[in-house]
């Protein structure tokens, strides 16, 4: 009988597409190819390759996971971003800071002015700041369809504790644009009105690329004759189909480097640790809590703008792979090669000197024509400089005195040499180089809670149940196996400053993905 229930992980980075046939935590077979020569080829050459290495055929692929870094580099290099109509509503307040007034200049060009301050909004505890004016929303909506756009978004005070408001205005926004994608800032940030709407934001001004990538991505699964559902990664190491990714593509940011955090954990065993992800131009070093990334606490800066939805706590240090080397080893980075590693490397020819040159050199990377390195005199110090960048990073995300692993994972990960570094054991599992995709192709569905409670009505007992009941549900309608679903975090935080003996929680719930499904 042939194997079933095999799973495809795919990460599609700026540099590489890495691709791995998993079944079970089994790697069946794992390919790297270069990103650069386009989505939709790079990833039907590295799921091709495994396919034909793993022996397996397309039909006995039961769920495809997808990585990307698309939408966070669109959103750092400026391009490909549609305009946005905002709608915030919340006045008689808060109309003393207009939409996206700390944002960059150049992204804000790029998105826009169509800001409207419109009545709404609730307080804390769900009492009316003022009632939806239906009216100015109509005006409002006319206005952004006669300026051409066609992405809006919507954000109330308040509305993760209530969005009748939000649904309200898109309700009425779509008697004039009926066909606009429409952005709910309650469906993505959390507590805190201006990070949750830049967040919304930046989701609607991605909502016309999140169209052409989702196709791409299935476009070329179809091209494989692989018909299992797509799903793809997010930045909290979880699972969303292919169409809720389409909706809100910003849950998708640094979902690359959680990935590799996830995958790091799976591979070797551990799920307390320190892991460090280097890849072609950076190396991400994050901490692994149960199994998971820890969670940023505070708002996240993504491309000059402030966001307080999921991310995880990551120090991005720029050694990689492609990253130049100078001053006889003592600078390295952080501009890089990038994806033209392979013509302006030494090793392949070309007349720039890269981290891989060094490595080669020193005979941690089996890469190029080592013979093209062999004369070089920076070796040492090259390494040494590395490693204290590494340790002074590790110092940083570190959050104790207490002796953890360090996973080192990625494509880059031969940079390092040694058996431990910043006071912990290094640990090199196999596949590592990889770890991203499968990270991706073992990632849980999940769900969260993100809700101020007032305890004078209700016990602190009542209102952690009452917590965990919504971030289950979450998880099961996400497709989370109900038998498998547990509660992986829970944030408790007084809110002194309120009235109402206020407190907030926030609980993460997780679970397998479901067999229905697949």
């Amino acid at each position: 009988m042939p194997r079933r229930w095999l799973r495809l992980g795919i990460d599609v980075g700026g540099t590489n597409t890495d691709a791995v046939l998993m079944d079970g935590d089994q790697v069946l077979s794992w390919h790297k190819v270069a990103t650069s020569v386009g989505i939709a080829d790079a990833i039907v050459a590295a799921a091709g390759t495994v396919l034909k290495q793993g022996g397996a055929a397309p039909d006995q692929v039961a769920a495809v996971m997808l990585g990307t870094t698309q939408f966070t580099n669109a959103v750092i290099e400026r391009r490909r971003l549609n305009p946005v109509g905002v709608l915030r509503l919340a006045a008689p307040a808060t109309t003393a800071v207009a939409p996206m007034s700390d944002w960059p200049a150049d992204l804000a060009a790029v998105i826009g002015d169509s800001h409207h301050l419109l009545h709404g909004g609730l307080e804390f505890d769900g009492r009316q700041i003022s009632a939806v004016d239906e009216a100015e929303i109509a005006i409002a909506a006319r206005d952004i369809a006669a300026k051409g756009i066609s992405a809006v978004a919507i954000t109330s005070v308040f509305s993760p504790l209530d969005a009748a408001m939000e649904h309200q205005a898109e309700s009425v926004l779509r008697q004039t644009l009926p066909d606009a994608a429409v952005t709910l800032s309650h469906r993505i940030g959390r507590i805190g009105l201006l990070e949750r709407e830049n967040a919304a934001i930046l989701n609607a001004a991605l909502s016309e690329l999140a169209i052409h990538v989702i196709e791409a991505f299935s476009s070329a699964i179809n091209e494989l004759g692989i018909q299992a559902p797509i799903y793809l990664s997010q930045n909290d190491g979880t699972l969303m189909t292919a169409s809720q990714a389409a909706r809100y593509p910003v849950l998708t940011f640094a979902s690359g480097p959680t990935n590799s955090m996830r995958g790091a954990a799976v591979l070797s065993g551990y799920s307390d640790a320190l892991v460090v992800d280097i890849g072609g131009t950076t190396s991400d070093i994050g901490l692994l809590l149960d199994g998971f990334p820890r969670e940023a606490a505070m708002t996240v800066n993504v491309g000059g703008v402030r966001t307080n939805f999921r991310m995880p706590d990551l120090l991005a240090v720029g050694l990689g792979g492609g990253s130049l080397v100078r001053e006889d080893g003592r600078c390295i980075g952080p501009d890089s090669v990038g994806f033209e590693l392979k013509k302006r490397a030494l090793i392949f020819g070309g007349d720039s000197l890269t981290m891989s040159d060094i490595a080669a050199a020193a005979g941690q990377m089996s890469l190029g024509n080592r013979d093209r390195v062999a004369e070089l005199n920076c070796v040492q110090q090259a390494l040494a400089t590395a490693r204290t960048m590494v340790e002074a990073a590790l110092d940083q995300v570190r959050p104790s005195a207490a002796t953890l692993p360090v996973i080192l994972v990625g494509g880059g990960a031969p940079l390092l040499d040694g058996f431990a570094i910043g006071g912990g054991e290094i640990v090199r599992p196999d596949h590592g180089q990889v770890a991203n995709a499968i990270g991706a192709s073992i990632a849980m569905v999940g769900g969260e809670c993100d809700r101020v409670f007032s305890l004078d009505g209700i016990s602190r007992d009542e209102a952690v149940a009452a917590a965990k009941s919504e971030a289950v549900s979450q998880a099961r309608e996400a497709g989370a196996d109900a038998g498998s679903i547990s509660i992986v975090e829970i944030d408790e935080i007084p809110l002194s400053y309120l009235p109402g003996n206020a407190t907030r929680l926030r609980v993460k719930a997780v679970g397998n993905l479901s067999a229905a499904g697949i």
